[in-house]
C-alpha cells in the first residue's frame, strides 16, 4: 500500500513546488527499503501484540491441557507439566503480522497472491487441527488423511495455476538443481507440478514435526527464511541473476519483502516462544510457515536448494519416516516392532539421551546455520 500511495503522491506533485521537498518518497521504489520496513512492522506487531494474544488465548482456553503422547516418558513428567496450560495457536499472531506487513509494504503482484493466499489457507487448516485437539482434550486433532489431502489440494492448485498461466509456466516447466547453471530438464511442466506438491506438502509437514521444543521450529524457520530472502532478491534482480547464473524471475523481488515480514514476525514470536515458552505456534503456525517456504522456493525455481537450507527439517522428517517404516517392518517380520531411534522426531531422541531442551535447540540452530551456509554457497559454486 505504501508503494502505491508514494507513487500517487509523486505523480500528483510533479511539476509543483512540492516535488523537491517530497522527492524522498522515491525510496518506496526500492525493495531493500520496503523489506526493512516490512521486517520492522511485522516485528513490532508480533512483539507488541504478543502479550495481548497470550492473554486472549488463555481466556478462550486455547491452551494445551494434555501431554504430548508421542514423547512417552521423555515428557519427563516435569517437562510435560510445564508445557500443560501454555497457550497454543500462537501461529495466528505470526500469520496476521506477516499478512498486514506484506500488504502495507509489498507491491500487490501475482507473486504476493500466490504466497499469501496459501499461507492463510494452510493456517486455517492448522487452526482446524489445533481447535480439534483442544476441544477433544487429546493430542489427536483433525484426521491425518484430511490434513494431508488438504495440503495436497492447496499445492496442486498452486502448481496447476503456475502451469496454466503463460507468465509463470516456465517456473514449473524448467527444472534447476544446485551447482548446475543450466536447467537439467526443460519443457516438463507436469514434473514441475509434482515437485511443487512435494515441496509445499513436504516443507509444511517437516516444520510441523520440528515444532516440539521451545523455540526450535521458529528459529529454524528464521534461518531458512534468511536464505530465501537473499535468493529471492537475487532472482528478482536481472544483473545479479545473470552474474550468479541463477534463473531470473521477473517480480520475484517482492518475495523478498514477504521474507522480511516473516523474519520480523518470527523474531517477535520467538521472544515469547523461547525457553520457557509462554505460547506455542501450534499447527496454525507450523503448517502455514512450512508451506510458504516451499511455495517461495518453487516461485524462484529453487526447490532443491530448500532441501539443503532446510536440512534440520529434512532430518526431522526423515527420522520419523525411518522410525515408522522400520517399526512396521520389524513388527510384521518378528512380531514385535523395533526402533532405530529412542524416539522420533529426532530432537526427542537427543532428549532421551539426556540432553537438556535448550542444548538440543541451540545445537539444532548451529546445524541450521551450517546448512544455510551450504545453500548460499550454491550461488557461487556452479
Amino acid at each position: 500500500m505504501f508503494y502505491y500511495l508514494s507513487q500517487w503522491l509523486l505523480e500528483s506533485i510533479r511539476g509543483t513546488a512540492w516535488e523537491d521537498p517530497l522527492s524522498w518518497l522515491r525510496v518506496f521504489q526500492y525493495i531493500s527499503f520496503r523489506s526493512a520496513g516490512a521486517a520492522v512492522t511485522a516485528l513490532a506487531a508480533s512483539w507488541l501484540l504478543g502479550p495481548w494474544m497470550i492473554r486472549w488465548l488463555r481466556s478462550m482456553r486455547y491452551r494445551q491441557e494434555y501431554a504430548d503422547e508421542r514423547t512417552g516418558e521423555i515428557a519427563r513428567q516435569e517437562a510435560a507439566r510445564r508445557k500443560i496450560g501454555v497457550p497454543t495457536m500462537g501461529g495466528l499472531l505470526i500469520v496476521a503480522a506477516i499478512d498486514v506487513s506484506a500488504l502495507l509494504w509489498a507491491r500487490w503482484t501475482l507473486f504476493m497472491a500466490l504466497t499469501l493466499l496459501p499461507l492463510v489457507t494452510l493456517a486455517g487448516l492448522g487452526f482446524l487441527d489445533d481447535y480439534t485437539k483442544l476441544t477433544r482434550r487429546s493430542f489427536l486433532g483433525a484426521s491425518a488423511r484430511l490434513k494431508f489431502w488438504a495440503q495436497v489440494g492447496v499445492a496442486a492448485v498452486l502448481g496447476c495455476y503456475l502451469w496454466w498461466n503463460e507468465e509463470t509456466r516456465s517456473l514449473v516447466a524448467d527444472l534447476f538443481v544446485p551447482f548446475i547453471k543450466h536447467p537439467v530438464l526443460t519443457g516438463a511442466p507436469l514434473v514441475g507440478v509434482v515437485l511443487t506438491i512435494l515441496a509445499v506438502v513436504g516443507s509444511s509437514n517437516a516444520v510441523n514435526l520440528t515444532d516440539g521444543l521451545d523455540g526450535l521450529a521458529i528459529g529454524c524457520v528464521l534461518i531458512v527464511t534468511g536464505v530465501l530472502l537473499v535468493m529471492t532478491y537475487i532472482a528478482g534482480n536481472v544483473k545479479l541473476a545473470e552474474y550468479l547464473l541463477v534463473p531470473y524471475v521477473p517480480g520475484a523481488g517482492e518475495l523478498t519483502v514477504i521474507c522480511a515480514a516473516i523474519l520480523g514476525a518470527g523474531l517477535g514470536f520467538l521472544w515469547y516462544n523461547c525457553h520457557p515458552a509462554e505460547v506455542f505456534m501450534g499447527d496454525t503456525g507450523s503448517l502455514a510457515l512450512g508451506g510458504v517456504l516451499g511455495i517461495m522456493a518453487v516461485l524462484i525455481q529453487q526447490p532443491f536448494v530448500l532441501l539443503i537450507a532446510g536440512g534440520v527439517f529434512v532430518m526431522e522428517a526423515v527420522s520419523v519416516m525411518v522410525q515408522v517404516s522400520w517399526f512396521r517392518y520389524t513388527r510384521k517380520r518378528y512380531g514385535t516392532g523395533r526402533r532405530v531411534f529412542l524416539c522420533a522426531p529426532i530432537h526427542h531422541h537427543f532428549q532421551y539421551k539426556g540432553w537438556a531442551e535448550t542444548k538440543v535447540v541451540t545445537r539444532f540452530y548451529i546445524l541450521g546455520i551450517f546448512f544455510a551456509v551450504i545453500a548460499l554457497a550454491t550461488l557461487k559454486v556452479r
